[in-house]
């Protein structure tokens, strides 16, 4: 009950926290975030990597369209395909990646700033419709082609006029960035917004059978901003390449990022598994 509590009223476990926080290290654990010696031996940080308990939780809502995929599932046998635990993940992200300080500066940021802390999907959608009416807002239609778009194709027509929007707020916060630390947030907000569209645009040509245009979307985004991988647009470009059986550059990929430092997701544990078992069978 206590734990039960603790989520609701913080938005993390308990349990969890104190587990990495305060018995790992007492049990000899080492943070996985901390950068490694470079004089320790390969012996030493194999056993380091075996002692490191894996508490945390992949960040999964975000791999899918919520008014598009996870709703059909509502659909069909009227259960929830999101925990609570994940959709106060996508929350925190939504909030982290689409809001910034300087938000009361724009009367439909400010709307939008409301809209991601909303619990009702209703009240969400009222939200940025009521700012589309002020101006155009990128991260209005964001939301509206995550949640009240029930196909691909509508996601996609709307994440195109999103990213008409977003583009113009990415050249002007660009040239002010220097003047302050309010414009410095106010870009790496843009930049988030961008990226965002980008990807999901990325993702709709590869479900609507346009798959070679979605991997040259993916490499190009990838390539301008090659820091922003908490958006995982490399694990979009592995499934992309897998269903065109371009295996090479599959490895490719998964060489660069199968990184023992960053957590493992289905995505990269399922495909190194298979270009194993491909070796394996080939020969």
């Amino acid at each position: 009950i206590f734990e039960w509590w603790y989520f609701r009223k913080y938005g993390t476990s308990f349990i969890e926290q104190v587990s990495v926080s305060h018995l790992r290290p007492l049990l000899g654990g080492v943070d996985s975030s901390s950068p490694s010696n470079s004089n320790t031996s390969n012996g030493d940080a194999d056993s380091n990597r075996q002692s490191v308990s894996e508490c945390k939780v992949w960040r999964n809502p975000l791999n899918l369209f919520r008014g598009a995929e996870y709703n059909r599932y509502t659909w069909v046998t009227g259960r929830e395909p999101l925990t609570y635990y994940d959709m106060n993940l996508s929350a925190q992200d939504h909030q982290t990646f689409f809001t910034c300080d300087s938000d009361h500066l724009r009367p439909a940021d400010a709307i939008m700033q409301k809209a991601w802390r909303e619990r009702n999907p209703q009240a969400r959608i009222s939200a940025a419709h009521e700012a589309l009416e002020l101006e155009d807002c990128a991260t209005a239609y964001i939301l509206l082609a995550e949640e009240e778009a029930t196909t691909i194709m509508e996601a996609e027509r709307l994440f195109k006029q999103a990213l008409k929007a977003g583009e113009g707020c990415y050249r002007r916060s660009q040239q002010l960035q220097h003047h302050g630390t309010q414009y410095e947030a106010q870009h790496r907000r843009d930049t988030n917004v961008l990226v965002y569209i980008k990807r999901r645009l990325a993702m709709c040509s590869r479900k609507l059978g346009r798959t070679r245009e979605a991997v040259k979307m993916m490499r190009d985004l990838m390539k301008e901003f090659p820091l922003l991988s908490m958006f995982n647009i490399h694990e979009n470009l592995l499934e992309s390449l897998l269903e065109l059986q371009n295996y090479a550059d599959v490895q490719a990929v998964l060489a660069k990022y199968d990184d023992i430092s960053l957590p493992k997701s289905a995505t990269i544990c399922y495909t190194a598994a298979l270009l194993k078992a491909r070796a394996v069978s080939d020969k």
